[in-house]
């Protein structure tokens, strides 16, 4: 499975997470990967990403309500924030992920399952995250 193809699961499972935050995150994963034929690497791979993201939850939301100038997290689509949540995550944790890389990704997430305006709102948020970063 390509690496944008785990991408995109990865971004569909903590999207669909948080419909249903009473199940436990692995349980979540697993259930998830149950309508997937997928190897037991990429399922490693995916399920590794996941977990790390969640750890990384409270300090991704920070940095979007800190770079979404004139937004309030509650006003953005849970899409949005999911998109954003992965894409700041390869940004800022993941070491093996370029950054330019991170956010295409995000923009090309934000065209196919964000709204009209998603791809330039989620462009200009992470390009605010890269610049306070600096």
């Amino acid at each position: 499975m390509s690496r944008r193809s785990m991408r995109e699961h990865i971004f569909k499972i903590i999207f669909s997470y948080e419909f249903d935050l009473e199940m436990e995150v692995e349980e979540h994963i697993e259930n998830y990967m149950t309508t997937l034929v997928v190897n037991k690497k990429d399922k490693e791979y995916m399920s590794n990403r996941v977990i790390a993201l969640m750890k990384y939850q409270k300090e991704t939301m920070k940095l979007i309500d800190e770079s979404a100038i004139n937004w309030s997290i509650s006003r953005m689509a849970n899409v949005d924030i999911a998109i954003l949540r992965l894409a700041i995550y390869e940004i800022k944790y993941d070491d093996d992920i370029p950054m330019t890389v991170a956010i295409n990704e995000a923009v090309e997430l934000a065209k196919k399952y964000g709204g009209e305006n998603s791809p330039k709102f989620i462009n200009g948020i992470l390009a605010n995250v890269v610049n306070e970063s600096k």
